[in-house]
């Protein structure tokens, strides 16, 4: 297979073989370096986000696919933007409890439980535990970019008694 060098390093190295080891002792993949979630904290409403890494273990281009296979891991007290955009998620909890916001609901998630997020859907992810909460979740390579929930969406949110409290 051919590695082009547009890849993060630690993920060509990685995939050199084709098989991305894991280490149970670390709960991480051999090779494949924590990145920052997003590059900024993000000025918008409801786009800051604490304590979280995110790790590409396959894609474009060390993996010729149209997808990305992506790790993400939220520290105690960690949280995800509070965003919408037009492609889904399908995440399968790996380790540790967490919740999601999505729409109106507040989802309690657990190791192999899966989750869907449709398009446009507002969601966040919360780790309110004592342990690491992470998931993988797979993804279009081309994507449209994440983006803050609308003025009455917000509202709605804020007003709504089961997710106001992570609303902000």
């Amino acid at each position: 297979m051919a590695l082009r060098p547009e890849a993060p390093a630690s993920l060509v190295t990685a995939l050199a073989g084709l098989k991305v080891s894991f280490d149970r002792a670390l709960f991480r993949w051999r090779g494949v370096e924590a990145q920052a979630y997003k590059f900024a904290l993000g000025d918008q409403r409801g786009m800051g986000w604490r304590d979280v890494n995110r790790f590409t273990l396959a894609g474009p281009p060390v993996v010729p696919s149209r997808f990305e296979l992506r790790y993400f891991e939220l520290a105690p007290g960690g949280y995800s933007s509070l965003e919408q955009h037009a492609h889904v998620h399908c995440i399968v909890v790996l380790r540790g409890r967490g919740k999601a916001l999505v729409a109106k609901e507040i989802v309690a998630l657990e190791p192999l439980d899966a989750l869907f997020v449709p398009p446009r859907t507002p969601h966040r992810w919360i780790n309110d535990g004592e342990e690491p909460f992470g998931f993988l979740c797979p993804v279009d390579a081309q994507r449209d970019p994440p983006g803050p929930v609308g003025d009455e969406e917000w509202e709605r949110l804020r007003q709504h008694d089961e997710t106001a409290p992570y609303v902000f």
